[in-house]
């Protein structure tokens, strides 16, 4: 008994100290992701120092003591986001939706009026086709400009800026002239509404934290796809009518004028950096000679041109070239985020051209769509509800593949779909309810892949995250802009069932991505620079309290 109390000692002693070093890195990071908005401003080293030799004990260098004129937040201080109320949370995740609703809206309200837009301004079919790949185009160039500027100057700015350009430039679609003008303006649009696209998820990290954030990201990214779907909802019916196309880039207009003075009269600023040096103007300027040493973190260390490029245009390409995850993710999403854009191409060639429906009817479709985004949403929801149990058990950072169930339902869905629409749309003698109803499963399987993966991004990279959305968000514009480009030819040349067989067979070899990934991410993310991997380091933790505790009652 005597010989083995010593190694017992040093065996509590060992767990302490690694519960001490867990419980700073951990606290580190999530300092990390407050203080940057979900991004880290510095590269993690060339190697990741995730393994120490064997029988060493990692000690953290003592911390220094905090600067009593670094400005912070005060505990339950109302001007930092995370103590807002639950309602008011609400409020400002509800108007960004809104403005989310209203951006998405316009990259698809026009394509219900292409056809009609070719003809009056003597164009054809295929140069009309740009009218919507353009506008995602301008989603690929905005997130260069709109990440640095919002951490430069803060969401509010950004938002009203692009919200207001993004209204005015409906009066050069609306009242276009020609194809060059309609165009140009259309690819500007585009540029200016990925501003809110660009700053949500920053928004809901700034006001909600990782338990509850779950609600607010499913209504978020329901109105981000019910938008695309309501396009050609409203726009069928405004083409259909007396008023014409022109009238769908009015109705567009007034939309996106209702968002821009919301978000001037009741958007407020949410990034901490920019708020803390509000702060510390105000106070400053409230007792110029106590305060004047006070400062902000931002201030002392602005960002400069060349970090913030780092940040938002470089790393994330230096990250997509080195992360396995990133690239799978990537590659599917952006499939997945093409094929709903061909959507509009598709729905039209098999309502309109085969069952000979009109434009309205044609739009009508759509509502499969958004009614399978809204379920999906639900669907996702159900299967996060064991989060909070994670949380606890996992100390706050549970196993990120826990993200990816509803994208292992989503992936067979999202093929069953596909097929359904193509070989049920492809003949007339099959009443138009049948493929009509197939847009339920993909609406779904669209919503429930992008929560579920994206979700897994956030929780994989953490304050690298922002990175990885903005390589996400570039890659998967590019995709969505190039599929109306060729989807019409496509099923002109073989045939709606055919046609959709191969989009179908591409979603099929992409659904064993998510499987993979449950069951080798953590391999995967061990090898990582990016990947903080805390989940390990406390699975490891949790192993040596057991062996710990086993050992205790062995001894006794």
């Amino acid at each position: 008994m005597s010989s083995a109390r010593p190694v017992a000692e040093s065996s509590v002693l060992g767990d302490k100290r690694s519960l001490l070093t867990l419980a700073d890195e951990a606290r580190r990071d999530e300092e990390r992701v407050e203080k940057y908005g979900g991004d880290d401003p510095e590269d993690p080293p060339p190697q990741a120092d995730t393994k120490a030799p064997a029988g060493e004990v990692k000690v953290q260098p003592v911390q220094a003591e905090p600067d009593p004129n670094l400005v912070t937040w005060s505990p339950g201080e109302l001007d930092n986001p995370n103590n807002w109320s639950r309602r008011y949370k609400w409020f400002v995740t509800l108007l960004n939706s809104f403005m989310l609703l209203n951006v998405t809206f316009a990259s698809s309200a026009p394509t219900a009026g292409a056809h009609a837009v070719a003809e009056a301004l003597h164009s054809s079919n295929e140069i009309s086709y740009l009218i919507t790949a353009l506008f995602l185009f301008g989603y690929v160039v905005g997130p260069i400009f709109w990440g640095p500027g919002s951490e430069m100057f803060g969401r509010r700015p950004v938002v009203i800026l692009t919200m207001t350009c993004h209204t005015l430039l409906h009066l050069g679609q609306s009242r276009a002239p020609n194809m060059q003008t309609l165009l140009i303006t259309r690819f500007l649009g585009g540029f200016f509404a990925s501003g809110p696209l660009n700053n949500a998820g920053g928004v809901l990290a700034d006001t909600w934290d990782a338990l509850d954030r779950g609600p607010a990201t499913s209504v978020m990214f329901t109105c981000i796809f019910i938008g695309p779907a309501l396009g050609p909802l409203v726009g069928g019916f405004v083409v259909s009518s007396y008023l014409g196309w022109r009238w769908v880039f009015w109705v567009m207009m007034i939309f996106a004028a209702t968002c821009a003075i919301c978000a001037i009269l009741f958007f407020p600023e949410t990034y901490t950096p920019v708020l803390l040096a509000k702060k510390a103007r105000r106070l400053r300027k409230a007792d110029p000679v106590a305060n004047k040493d006070l400062y902000a973190e931002s201030e002392r260390h602005p960002w400069t041109l060349h970090s913030l490029l780092e940040r938002t245009l470089f790393r994330p390409f230096i990250m997509l070239s080195e992360e396995l995850i990133l690239v799978l993710v990537t590659l599917y999403l952006s499939v997945v985020y093409g094929i709903i854009y061909a959507l509009f191409q598709i729905i039209p060639f098999v309502f309109a051209r085969t069952r000979h429906f009109t434009v309205s009817q044609t739009g009508l479709i759509f509502i499969g769509v958004g009614t399978g985004c809204t379920l999906g949403a639900g669907v996702n929801y159900l299967f996060s509800r064991h989060y909070p149990r994670l949380m606890k058990t996992w100390r706050g950072f549970p196993p990120p593949e826990e993200r990816l169930l509803a994208a292992m339902a989503a992936g067979p869905l999202l093929v069953i779909g596909i097929f359904w629409l193509g070989w049920t749309g492809n003949y007339e003698s099959v009443p138009w309810y049948v493929p009509m109803l197939s847009t339920i499963p993909i609406g779904m399987a669209v919503n429930m892949l992008f929560m579920s993966f994206l979700s897994y991004l956030v929780d994989t990279y953490l304050m690298y995250a922002a990175s990885a959305f903005a390589a996400n968000t570039m890659i998967r514009s590019g995709f969505a802009a190039a599929f109306p480009l060729f989807t019409t030819q496509m099923f002109e040349g073989m045939g709606t069932n055919w046609a959709a067989t191969l989009l179908g067979l591409l979603a099929a070899a992409l659904a064993p991505i998510p499987f993979l990934f449950y069951k080798y991410g953590a391999r995967i993310r061990q090898n990582s620079h990016f990947a903080p991997c805390l989940d390990l380091k406390i699975a490891k933790t949790l192993a040596e309290e057991r062996a710990a505790a086993g050992g205790e009652k062995q001894e006794v």
